[in-house]
């Protein structure tokens, strides 16, 4: 965790502010500087040895609004000794790119040290997001995904998911091909462009649809903002892994049939009538029936795959103990090379 800047030593309050550019200066547009900070913080909380509260929607528009129009409050604190308490406040509207020209998603993370409870950070947040929920997806299919996995596929080729397959690529050198889906085409062919500049070897598809490239490929990535299943359990190949990022993307059936259901978070997950909030519901999963949460896999206290031919299913949430890691890391690295902005509180 990093070293805190508080009244007592600095003399007076101030704030430490990172953009997005300064985020990247120090490695922050990469997975690789959220991995062990990540992988620390999802072992602590299987433990029980974190503080997250669950996280509050604000929906404007209550249930008339798409579903991703909503800014909702992540608070925790996480780490060993005093550790770092922090606030990820997030924003989404599903037009933002068409309507504004903006990302769907903006956020900025508060950090506070727990000394005082003083805010002592205040980092753009819209990256550190992309990149720990990449991060996310590189952890578990270390551990859920069969070994040497070759096709990959990736449903929506927007900011969070472009995060995915570059960081896939950039961790899995066995990754050969590539199948694409937008419902925007031009999404997926700026992606395409993108994919074959820095990774010349990887062939790369688009299909024509999400059917399509889901059964082509050994890893699943959606990364939508749709509020409507699509993908079936019978588009599922032996041996597929699923990281379910944009969470709302497949049929109840996907989670019945499948060999192991993980989580990053039970309570998390199992809210806002998401679809194993209405299984749960409807009495047909709980969580005895639940494989396992992601950071007991990483701990070792729970298996990962065991077969070739198992289908695995990760449904990540998205957890504010992984913002305030990977902000803190960031944090810790920009103090000591310098970078960002001081603010003074007063």
């Amino acid at each position: 965790m990093p070293a805190s800047t508080t009244p007592a030593d600095a003399g007076k309050p101030r704030i430490l502010y990172l953009s997005r550019s300064d985020i990247s200066a120090v490695g922050g547009d990469r997975c690789d500087l959220y991995l062990q900070a990540l992988a620390n913080a999802l072992v602590l909380h299987a433990e029980g040895r974190t503080i997250q509260p669950l996280k509050p929607y604000l929906r404007v528009h209550g249930k008339e609004g798409h579903i991703a129009d909503r800014i909702i409050a992540m608070p925790a604190h996480v780490g060993e000794g005093p550790g770092i308490s922090g606030l990820k406040w997030v924003g989404s509207k599903h037009d933002n790119p068409e309507r504004v020209g903006l990302e769907r998603a903006s956020a900025v993370t508060v950090l506070n040290d727990p000394a005082t409870n003083y805010p002592i950070a205040i980092l753009e947040g819209g990256l550190i997001s992309a990149w720990r929920t990449a991060a996310v997806t590189i952890l578990a299919a270390r551990h859920l995904a069969r070994n040497g996995f070759t096709d990959v596929a990736l449903i929506g080729c927007g900011v969070i998911g472009t995060a995915q397959i570059t960081a896939l690529l950039q961790q899995f050198g066995h990754v050969s091909t590539v199948h694409l889906y937008d419902w925007r085409r031009e999404a997926a062919d700026a992606l395409v462009a993108r994919i074959t500049a820095e990774y010349p070897k990887i062939t790369v598809t688009v299909a024509d649809s999400a059917e399509q490239a889901v059964r082509a490929a050994d890893l699943i990535v959606p990364c939508t903002v749709t509020d409507q299943p699509y993908i079936e359990a019978g588009w599922l190949k032996r041996g597929a892994f699923l990281s379910n990022v944009s969470i709302m993307d497949v049929h109840k059936d996907v989670f019945l049939t499948a060999d192991k259901v993980v989580v990053d978070d039970w309570e998390q997950s199992n809210r806002e009538k998401k679809i194993i909030n209405q299984l749960v519901l409807e009495g047909k999963f709980s969580r005895e029936r639940l494989h396992a949460e992601l950071g007991e896999i990483l701990a070792g206290s729970r298996p990962g795959r065991e077969t070739d031919d198992e289908v695995i299913v990760l449904n990540p949430m998205g957890m504010a103990v992984e913002d305030i890691a990977c902000a803190a890391e960031v944090y810790r690295r920009a103090l000591g090379e310098g970078v960002g902005t001081w603010l003074d509180l007063y």
